[in-house]
């Protein structure tokens, strides 16, 4: 469908406006009750549901604060209760880990004694090799596609894994990868135990989980909110939860989502609706933002017969995006992209393609390739309606398409819920739906805090999906030397270094469509004594207080 372009007044200002906004309510009937004495916090999420329960989170790397890293815990965690600096990996599950100096491949993690998961089970190396079969054996009996789905690209450099003994594991990489310790942040670790006690079924699972974490799984409903409740025999005395309960509520319009929180209906929301903020900070609700390693762009398909195979066209894409304008739509809560990292990040470089709003430019780029405003170039993108980390979806891809509009590129969109969207992302450029739909990019939004998030899984011709998401099918061999270099040095400033010339070359080429970097704001209540925002999309719901 194409989707009309409306001004920010009437995009947003309806929430700004005072008039009645729809409530939520599913999340406060008396299952949820507070109990005598009971510390409980109501969260407002920005997803259509609850995040996959099983160990494996869907709906991007936004849900692990909610269904991640409160239910489960990974073998390499990140330091999440620090807010003036980027964080840095530190012992999960596993209290070390090292490459094997003869054999760069193999990997060492020793494992943390004394955890039991949820079901009183214990925490060993049968169950991380119970896990990895789960995600990366099909022919393995409780092998799950759907956390496989979520997981598989996360993990592109495992090849094989083993147990040495009860508390010691060995993983072997497809290649030297210096980085690879990255990739374990995302693997999570569910109880076998509990799968063998709840009938073998991952549907039984997602209602009765069993981890490592800091809280256990409460009440579950579908669509509408899950109760995490405070873990209190957990392993981390530091991660010890605050409060005994809090409940996920699923709210994914900002504006009924802002308002919930105006009307006590919650105590604290992610990405507030921008022009209710104002009225959130009078009602004496705290206004939270930080960092963020994340960007807002589009990924261009560059398969034979793609109009974005052109440069000249890549180019004239990302010269017609007011940028400041997009921050303004935000009111603030956005910062402009110049790249897939801000330019502080050691992987940023000196590209000589500068990413800026310079309208007439695109106009005469356009026009030497064949297009004026009178004879568009007309295409098809693939959005989401909403989700985390994809801000505000609808409203920003209107904005940018009057923008495309005004110098001659005509944008149809196709609106899909953010789990589709993940789904066209994993299949890449050549899969079902990106065909089925006519669509000649992606507007997945995502988080960018190493170099394998921000720049391999894109650039590298091995990660070209569904093997990555490389969604593009970009095939570069100076690309790919630039890369494996990298990853065969275990220097980190010669990591860094290489990693530059790969962004360089990225923004130069105009491989993707840079729009904004999330400042991942939040909006607490005055009831909300506590919170440490982390630089990441990772974030510990501990810390609430």
């Amino acid at each position: 469908m194409s989707i009309t372009r409306f001004s920010r007044r009437a995009l947003l200002g309806a929430g700004a406006s005072g008039l009645t906004l729809p409530l939520i309510s599913e999340a406060f009937s008396p299952a949820f009750a507070q109990g005598a004495g009971e510390r409980t916090l109501r969260y407002g999420i920005s997803m259509a549901d609850i995040p996959q329960t099983t160990g494996q989170p869907d709906r991007g790397a936004g849900a692990y604060q909610f269904t991640g890293y409160t239910l489960y815990d990974p073998l390499v965690a990140w330091e999440m209760d620090v807010a003036d600096r980027p964080g840095k990996l530190v012992p999960g599950l596993a209290t070390s880990w090292e490459s094997d100096p003869a054999d760069r491949k193999r990997w060492i993690f020793r494992l943390r004694s004394s955890v039991k998961f949820h079901d009183g089970s214990d925490f060993d190396a049968d169950a991380v090799i119970w896990n990895f079969e789960k995600v990366l054996n099909p022919q393995a009996p409780h092998f799950d596609n759907r956390q496989a789905a979520q997981v598989r690209p996360r993990l592109p450099s495992v090849a094989a894994w083993r147990k040495i003994d009860a508390m010691t594991v060995e993983v072997t990489t497809k290649t030297v990868d210096s980085i690879f310790p990255y990739q374990m942040l995302w693997f999570l670790i569910s109880s076998p135990t509990q799968y063998e006690k709840l009938g073998r079924s991952w549907e039984r699972f997602a209602n009765e989980p069993s981890g490592t974490g800091p809280f256990r799984m409460g009440r579950l409903v579908p669509r509408a909110s899950a109760e995490l409740l405070r873990n209190t025999n957990y392993w981390n005395p530091v991660r010890m939860a605050k409060v005994d309960r809090i409940v996920l509520v699923c709210a994914p319009e900002a504006v009924t989502r802002s308002n919930a929180l105006l009307t006590g209906q919650v105590d604290l929301i992610e990405t507030p609706a921008p022009d209710i903020v104002p009225r959130l900070r009078q009602s004496g609700a705290r206004i939270m933002e930080n960092v963020t390693p994340h960007v807002w762009n589009y990924h261009l398909s560059l398969l034979e017969g793609s109009p974005w195979r052109d440069l000249r066209l890549r180019q004239a894409a990302n010269l017609a995006i007011d940028r400041a304008g997009v921050v303004a739509l935000m009111n603030g809560l956005a910062k402009p992209a110049v790249g897939v990292v801000d330019p502080s990040s050691p992987w940023f470089g000196n590209p000589s393609f500068k990413i800026r709003h310079d309208p007439a430019e695109a106009r005469r780029l356009l026009a030497a390739a064949g297009f004026t405003p009178r004879n568009p170039l007309r295409t098809k993108f693939i959005v989401a309606t909403g989700g985390s980390g994809q801000m505000l979806s609808m409203p920003i891809n209107e904005f940018i398409q009057q923008s495309w509009r005004e110098v001659g590129i005509e944008v149809e969109f196709v609106p899909v819920e953010l789990e589709v969207l993940y789904t066209c992302w994993r299949q890449g450029a050549a899969g079902e739906l990106a065909r089925n739909n006519n669509v000649t990019a992606n507007n997945v939004a995502y988080v960018t805090s190493d170099p394998l998030y921000a720049l391999v899984r894109f650039f590298h011709s091995n990660q070209i999906a569904p093997t990555g998401v490389n969604w593009s099918h970009y095939r570069d061999a100076e690309m790919d030397r630039l890369i494996d270099t990298a990853l065969n040095t275990f220097d980190p400033a010669e990591v860094d270094r290489l990693m530059a010339k790969v962004h360089e070359k990225a923004v130069d080429e105009a491989l993707l469509v840079y729009v904004v970097h999330d400042t991942n704001p939040r909006a607490l209540g005055r009831n909300v004594r506590g919170y440490t925002q982390a630089q990441h999309w990772f974030q510990d719901l501990t810390t609430l207080s």
